[in-house]
């Protein structure tokens, strides 16, 4: 008996679409994880103070107690100024060297309980880490996604800020996960 390959396609597409369908009902769906992911941003913002505006002389209110300011219109990033830095603006295509701490925000539970993080800051055997600003057709700048250059369009090289990174500005690795970040970064010259 020959099988015609109609036959065949019709076969593994149909199979394709009930294992899709299967998948569906076990797993969240993306709107889902968005929501997530909204929910575990606002609870951590709920503890702290946020203004939702950039300040129209761009004059920032630093230190551990400063509040959130948002940086986009949409709502993925947030930014607390933790030291105002005393280097230059940087330029387009200039390297930035940082070091940071990152906690996956999913598991926020409350100001009082700590969470873990992982990162280059505390680790000065560590590989350096760069990017090369407003050049994101570059591997090693797309790889860490936009979010943690959009400070330095406000503040000066050598600060020190807390960012709130949705995973659609984050690592481009990490894309698929849809789960937020609180970054802790200091940013420095290029002493290239």
């Amino acid at each position: 008996m020959r099988i015609s390959n109609k036959w065949i396609f019709a076969l593994i597409a149909s199979a394709s679409m009930l294992i899709g369908l299967s998948s569906c009902e076990d797993g969240q769906s993306y709107a889902d994880m968005l929501n997530s992911e909204n929910q575990a941003v606002n609870r951590y913002l709920a503890d702290q103070n946020v203004i939702d505006h950039i300040p129209a002389d761009s004059v920032f209110i630093a230190g551990e107690d400063a509040p959130y300011y948002q940086l986009d219109e949409e709502g993925n990033i947030y930014m607390q100024v933790v030291r105002y830095g005393d280097g230059e603006k940087v330029e387009d295509d200039q390297r930035v060297y940082f070091r940071f701490m990152r906690y996956n925000l999913m598991y926020y539970v409350s100001p009082d309980v700590a969470m873990e993080g992982d990162g280059n800051e505390n680790n000065l055997a560590a590989e350096n880490t760069y990017f090369v600003y407003n050049n994101l057709s570059l591997p090693t700048s797309a790889s860490w996604g936009s979010g943690i250059q959009m400070p330095l369009r406000f503040v000066p090289l050598n600060s020190e800020v807390n960012v709130i990174i949705k995973s659609q500005y984050g690592m481009t690795s990490e894309l698929s996960y849809v789960q937020p970040f609180l970054y802790h970064i200091r940013y420095f010259k290029s002493q290239i």
